[in-house]
């Protein structure tokens, strides 16, 4: 009977989302939360970071995706409210200033971390961060920071950072999903995030 209970609800559910501004400092940010009103009680959450266009409709789409799986998904914001890139030129300057400063980088993350955690609809407890291109390199870096997550998954994202973690400091158990032909992100690159990996003893 439980279980008929659980499958008719969510036959019933459907999608639905909600525009969250919230703020790190002075600045606005606008992010997204996606959930399926069919699943009851708190969901595992999952952060979404975009990628370096800023977010979107392809994050929208994942955020749909994880939804209909029973996950609370929040695409977060890193660069401002209505702050996005019409093309690549752009996009390479907006991504480039967070990868020169880490510790916004890492803020900003944090923040929208916080606000996910915020929400009814999730449950604070499980937790995981997923990125695509620089919002791979974007988890990866809350990854080494220490962030409280269960989990952070990167999707062709950059590997380098220039704050490596010290043994201990990462709590999330890690999956990269690369190319081993990608020319952004070269197998130097990737066996000497793997060296870092391993020094931090992270999983």
């Amino acid at each position: 009977a439980l279980v008929f209970t659980l499958v008719a609800a969510s036959a019933f559910g459907a999608v639905q989302t909600r525009t969250v501004e919230y703020r790190h400092a002075e600045t606005v940010l606008e992010g997204v939360l996606v959930w399926d009103d069919g699943v009851g009680g708190p969901r595992p959450g999952v952060l979404i970071a975009h990628a370096w266009k800023g977010p979107g409709e392809y994050e929208l789409g994942r955020a749909r995706q994880l939804a209909e799986m029973g996950y609370a998904a929040f695409v977060l914001d890193i660069y401002g409210k209505g702050v996005r890139a019409a093309n690549a030129d752009e996009a390479r300057a907006l991504a480039g200033i967070y990868r020169a400063d880490r510790p916004l980088m890492r803020a900003r993350a944090q923040r929208a971390l916080e606000e996910l955690k915020a929400q009814p609809e999730c449950d604070p407890a499980r937790i995981a961060a997923i990125g695509y291109c620089f919002g791979g390199g974007v988890v990866l870096e809350l990854a080494r920071s220490g962030a409280d997550l269960d989990a952070v998954v990167s999707f062709h994202g950059n590997l380098d950072s220039p704050l490596p973690p010290k043994a201990g400091d990462v709590r999330a158990s890690i999956l990269v999903c690369h190319g081993g032909d990608d020319p952004g992100v070269p197998m130097a690159q990737v066996n000497t995030f793997v060296e870092e990996m391993r020094s931090a003893k992270a999983d």
